[in-house]
């Protein structure tokens, strides 16, 4: 379906959760979190269910037990309501607690992360996402925006706490210290979502362990300047 067949017509931008446009104005009532939570659940159950081929938003919405339209208004098509529903899982699953070292901490989201990936709704929403991505620029755009700078959190958290026990060298160049970050970012997903969904090998305490003494090791030795 494309916006012109819509019932409300094409979509102009995206809206805010509380209802409003990027540019200023509401377009209506305020937007419902339990009717976004609802609509999300579906359609991470909808993919599982039926895949990415025969999933429709008809049928999420049914699911969710709203109207068409509650989803028209929300999201553009499919594409914007997976990533966003595998957007909230990573949200929601994803935490890092302070567990007294870096490699603690390290270990702790390995494994939390591989956890997540096991996880039917999110391997199959996930795998499809990227799959469908490699067609379609907005839709990467729509990743990288809405999980993957989302998730450097972790990354930021967890430098910062090992910075402050002496674990880790403070960086004075804020350029640097951003590219250090997305490098740390890249090879912990990179590897995980490899070893689990390429490789489909198991991310167990042993994996985790050897993965984060190579890595403590590196970033103790030489973080790029």
């Amino acid at each position: 379906m494309t916006s012109a067949d819509r019932p409300d017509g094409p979509r102009t931008g995206g809206s805010r959760p509380d209802g409003s446009r990027p540019g200023g104005g509401r377009t209506g009532r305020p937007r419902s979190a339990e009717a976004d939570r609802a609509i999300l659940d579906a359609t991470r159950a909808a993919l599982v269910e039926l895949g990415w081929g025969k999933l429709s938003l008809g049928d999420v919405a049914a699911r969710a037990g709203v109207a068409k339209t509650t989803l028209y208004r929300r999201w553009a098509g499919k594409n914007e309501l997976v990533v966003d529903a595998v957007a909230a899982l990573f949200d929601e699953q994803l935490h890092l607690p302070d567990l007294g070292s870096l490699t603690a901490d390290i270990e702790g989201v390995v494994l939390r992360f591989a956890a997540l990936l096991e996880r039917p709704e999110t391997k199959t929403a996930l795998m499809a996402v990227v799959a469908e991505s490699t067609r379609d620029e907005a839709l990467r755009d729509r990743i990288r925006s809405a999980i993957v700078d989302r998730q450097k959190r972790l990354v930021l958290l967890g430098r910062e706490r090992a910075q402050a026990r002496g674990e880790l060298p403070r960086e004075s160049d804020p350029e640097s210290a951003a590219r250090n970050a997305d490098l740390i970012f890249d090879v912990i997903a990179g590897a995980v979502v490899h070893r689990a969904l390429v490789s489909a090998e198991p991310v167990d305490g042993e994996w985790a362990r050897g993965f984060t003494t190579l890595l403590v090791v590196g970033l103790a030795g030489a973080l790029p300047d």
